[in-house]
């Protein structure tokens, strides 16, 4: 039950934020508040302050415009603190992220007068690593001294121009004028030169490292344990959970999660739990690894028992070359059958099984792959171990130099076993089964085949890791619900049925704008047809001296209307894939301040996320109903497996998909309580389908204007 002091403290603290900004309540935003305080303050504690109790997880729906980040905010930081629990705010996007440390995070402490602090969490890619800098560096100056020779391998992989940067960043770190962060960069870095100076956990000697007082990710990281709130982002909590929780963030059971753009939580987490690796590449890398071990050797040798473990190397990476070798015939007999006019040559495994054949020897690499990461893993603890060994004879800079690299190779031998696990078990039949397929791909002139697998569904495994695991969890976000439920929600992010489920209003005046279906709709499944509709409509439609956003499910569908439209509509238009969308929505607005009108053609990047408020965008035209592109194998799957259940995918997945993405797309028009406009569908399904009339009724409370 939640403390009445503690509730007190929290209505005190909207009022003073209230009055402090000259703002009125919004009425979403009280819900919102009340809600995820009656979440929270209802959980039950054991002796030990642990969670005694379920409901713990609050699911929020709240529209544009609610003020959700002060709502979960001004709730949960007070709650936090009396529980003494951490907070941890995680978003999908780098700008909300940043919305929140820099915008959201000040103005509420600084309005409200909650006295807490925060922190900014990051993963370890986004920092730069010293030492691999400093040894990056110094292989580039012994390369360019005339009197050494150098082997075609060893010549440095950066250009002269990379390096430059290199010396720049070292310069700037000894001036303390750079913290290693690579969002504080001044310049553009690209991803290339940025993944030569950094690093992951395999790579990482952390604590034993001789540049530990300088690392920037270990300072970043240690000011964690001492703030009440820390902003995340989604990938960053999931590879927290995947190393088992509290590795990089608090425990997940002292920490109340909040999960800002909530919706794309379970496609983040699919990702997370996804296996893939490529044949001929994995072989080639084998190859390459072998012909370094005598290298890596001979500069560690002596150190614990690297030699006895080192001898055993050659073979179980030969092991795993001709496991490879005995597997590739068996993926080309495959690809023989694949329709050569496909867009994407792909070969989907149907129900998720694969041949027997397959499955026994994806058994046999998954032996010699967990053999090869075995050994690997056992020869990492004997360098670490001799890092820290002072009567050691093998000098710690060449340890520290063979570390990362033995920590790689590891890292990359269990995530191919990983994906052959996947392949040589059988799915669970109570379980949704796993998405397992190949696709046909050319790397450096050759042709290779990247063998995936996938969970259908992330519910298993946030169930399990994420809302089992934590003390409590905010989930929220301005479309959570399709067609007017949360059960699509639920089965894809396995959010507990006992959860709190509300929505609450946008403050938002929908009739204000206008919804047309407009007479000269066209039924977007006669794909021509439609497009000519488009290309005879669009002028008739749009204001040239406004701003407009026309939205297409279908590159080919954009491309084709712009280049048939008249010249001097062509000219008003902005075409996503012309120039980055950052650069587009830029023109976009510079136009529009000039008086002038602009028009953006956009794909489903431009459907969510953008803001274009006020004179920016006074009109949106879908082109159709957003349906998912068929050819998705984990999409394909996920509906072959509710056919088989005796369910109906289309009602049941694409419908509801294609419901949400719309209202996400509707969203663009209506971005400030001032603002006005029409949203304009130019697909007749929408009134000639049943399941298109139940689309229409699960969009906001627009003014109708719907041609029957």
């Amino acid at each position: 039950m939640l403390e009445k002091k503690v509730k007190q403290e929290i209505q005190s603290a909207y009022s003073r934020f209230l009055e402090s900004k000259e703002l009125k309540a919004r009425y979403g935003q009280k819900l919102m508040i009340a809600e995820v305080a009656r979440t929270l303050g209802g959980i039950e504690l054991d002796d030990e302050g642990k969670r005694n109790s379920d409901g713990h997880v609050c699911v929020v729906e709240a529209g544009t415009g609610t003020g959700k980040t002060v709502a979960y905010l001004l709730a949960a930081l007070p709650i936090a603190k009396a529980l003494g629990k951490k907070l941890v705010v995680s978003t999908a996007t780098v700008a909300l992220q940043e919305q929140i440390v820099h915008k959201d995070l000040p103005e509420l402490k600084q309005h409200s007068q909650l006295n807490f602090n925060f922190a900014l969490a990051k993963g370890r890619g986004r920092y730069m690593c010293l030492t691999k800098l400093d040894r990056l560096l110094m292989d580039f100056e012994s390369s360019v001294d005339p009197n050494q020779g150098l082997y075609e391998d060893e010549m440095p992989q950066a250009s002269e121009q990379s390096v430059k940067i290199y010396q720049s960043m070292m310069e700037a770190m000894a001036g303390n004028k750079w913290d290693g962060d690579r969002d504080n960069w001044p310049e553009s870095i690209n991803q290339d030169d940025w993944s030569r100076v950094t690093t992951d956990h395999r790579q990482c000697t952390g604590r034993r490292c001789s540049n530990v007082s300088s690392c920037s990710f270990l300072k970043s990281r240690d000011s964690l344990g001492s703030v009440d709130c820390i902003v995340a982002n989604h990938d960053l909590v999931l590879a927290d959970l995947a190393l088992g929780g509290g590795a990089i963030l608090p425990d997940p059971a002292d920490t109340i999660y909040v999960f800002d753009e909530g919706h794309h939580l379970p496609d983040k987490a699919l990702n997370h739990f996804a296996h893939h690796a490529r044949l001929q590449s994995t072989t080639r890398w084998l190859d390459q690894c072998n012909k370094q071990v005598g290298i890596i050797l001979g500069q560690i040798s002596g150190a614990g028992n690297i030699d006895r473990f080192g001898e055993q190397l050659p073979a179980a990476l030969m092991d795993c070359k001709q496991k490879q070798e005995l597997i590739w015939p068996l993926f080309q007999s495959l690809a023989d059958d694949i329709n050569p006019d496909e867009r994407t040559l792909r070969y989907r495994f149907e129900q998720g099984v694969v041949p027997e054949t397959i499955q026994l020897l994806a058994h046999e690499l998954s032996r010699s792959f967990d053999r090869l990461s075995d050994l690997l893993d056992k020869m990492i603890r004997e360098v670490s171990e001799a890092m820290e060994d002072s009567f050691c004879s093998v000098p710690k800079a060449d340890l520290e130099n063979c570390y990362p690299v033995l920590g790689s190779w590891q890292s990359r031998s269990a995530a191919v076993q990983s994906l052959w696990v996947s392949y040589a078990s059988p799915d669970n039949p109570k379980a949704s089964p796993t998405a397992r397929w190949f696709t046909v791909v050319e790397s450096s002139g050759y042709l290779d085949f990247e063998v995936c697998s996938s969970p259908i569904l992330a519910s298993g495994t946030l169930s399990n890791r994420l809302w089992s695991e934590c003390f409590a969890s905010v989930v929220t976000s301005a479309t959570l619900t399709a067609l007017g439920r949360f059960d699509r929600y639920q089965m894809r992010a396995g959010t507990p049925p006992d959860s709190q489920y509300q929505v609450v209003p946008s403050p938002f005046d929908f009739s204000a704008a206008e919804l047309c279906v407009p007479a000269e709709a066209v039924d977007a499944n006669d794909a021509q047809a439609h497009s000519m509709a488009l290309i005879k409509n669009l002028p008739k439609m749009l204001d040239e001296s406004a701003g407009s956003l026309v939205l297409f499910s279908s590159r080919r569908q954009m491309e084709e209307v712009h280049e048939s439209l008249p010249m001097q509509w062509q000219d008003l238009i902005l075409v996503q894939g012309d120039r980055s969308k950052q650069e587009i929505l830029v023109q976009h607005k510079q136009r529009i301040d000039k008086g002038k009108g602009s028009i953006i053609f956009g794909l489903a990047s431009f459907a969510e996320g953008v803001d274009l408020p006020g004179a920016y965008c006074t009109h949106v035209v879908i082109a159709k109903i957003p349906f998912a592109v068929p050819d998705d194998p984990v999409e394909a799957a996920l509906a072959e497996w509710i056919e088989a259940r005796g369910g109906n995918a289309f009602m049941e997945i694409s419908v509801p998909d294609a419901a949400l993405k719309l209202v996400q797309a509707c969203g663009r028009l209506l971005r400030s309580e001032s603002d006005r406009g029409r949203v304009t569908l130019f697909d007749r399904r929408m009134v000639s389908r049943r399941y298109g009339k139940a689309i229409l009724n699960s969009l906001p409370p627009f003014t109708r204007n719907i041609a029957n």
